[in-house]
């Protein structure tokens, strides 16, 4: 397998930055709403089928087809409810845009006073609002770049952000090969919540997917926060996803993912139950696909996603 040599030091540039980031702040744009995405246990920078791929990937949306939607809805722990929007379109001569839409609800909360008197209800909740831009540096190579506008709000207080995303994708359409490689989540507050403001999610993902030649599965693996400090070099490694999405009829697909990260977050004790592992289905009926995905958290709980994907 050959890489074009744009590709490769693009990647070694960034990984060479050695950006280490405290994510103290608006730590929804790491959520998977996509039930596709998720059941694939976030694998998705090298994807480059699905309008979702705006969120982990720019680059991905250069090889989509017509105009994609995508509406995703993710039931979380408690009362947190969270939805998301995708859609993309080509304009000729110019390159492929994308635009996308990241919302999560806390729930509603009891406030009160520093004498435990109630002063009322009070809500919160996130919002980013992403453009995307992509198009091919050679052949086989493509670019792509984000920008998002972020609002987060809790009670009377609210902090904005902006952040960019940056990312690169090979193809290699004969052996179904697929490379990618993103930067999420660069950028800063520009008003916070006090005084004090804090660092965005910063996220470098570098990742794989490969479809076999005469079994309709495709594999997909990613690393995800190669710029976090770890005590090793190597721990790096410890920190990747995978999954696979079998193809069991025309309009059927069943898919499965593993996060190693998340096994051992949730841990508890010496046991982590089924936590870290997602599973998914994938129906087409007619131009519509109906996704759902089943993620579990071990002891905390486990979430449920829903989502409809269509062309125009």
């Amino acid at each position: 397998m050959r890489f074009t040599k744009t590709f490769v030091l693009t990647i070694t540039f960034f990984i060479s930055l050695s950006i280490a980031a405290q994510q103290n702040t608006y730590d929804f744009l790491r959520l998977d709403t996509s039930p596709r995405a998720a059941a694939l246990a976030g694998s998705f920078v090298s994807n480059f089928d699905d309008p979702n791929v705006i969120f982990y990937n720019p680059a991905g949306i250069n090889s989509l087809e017509e105009t994609p939607v995508s509406f995703s809805f993710l039931k979380h722990l408690l009362d947190i409810n969270s939805a998301s929007l995708a859609l993309s379109r080509e304009f000729e001569g110019i390159g492929r845009f994308g635009a996308g839409v990241q919302y999560i609800n806390y729930g509603t909360f009891t406030g009160a006073d520093a004498d435990g008197n109630k002063t009322g209800d009070f809500g919160a909740g996130d919002i980013a609002l992403t453009l995307g831009y992509a198009n091919k540096l050679d052949a086989n190579t493509f670019y792509g770049v984000n920008v998002k506008f972020i609002y987060s709000g809790i009670e009377d207080r609210s902090s904005t952000g902006i952040a960019f995303d940056l990312g690169l994708q090979y193809l290699i359409p004969e052996a179904k090969w697929s490379f990618g490689f993103s930067v999420l989540n660069l950028g800063t507050q520009i008003s916070s919540y006090y005084s004090a403001k804090e660092d965005l999610p910063l996220d470098i993902r570098l990742g794989f997917s490969k479809e076999l030649k005469h079994i309709p599965f495709r594999f997909y693996f990613s690393f995800i926060k190669l710029n976090e400090k770890q005590e090793k070099t190597l721990d790096k490694l410890k920190q990747f996803t995978f999954g696979g999405e079998i193809r069991l009829s025309k309009s059927i697909k069943l898919r499965i993912g593993y996060d190693n990260e998340k096994r051992r977050e949730l841990k508890i004790g010496t046991s982590a139950g089924l936590a870290g592992f997602h599973v998914g289905l994938g129906i087409l009926i007619q131009d519509y696909n109906i996704d759902y995905a089943f993620s579990q958290m071990g002891d905390i709980g486990s979430l449920h996603r829903f989502g409809i994907t269509t062309s125009f």
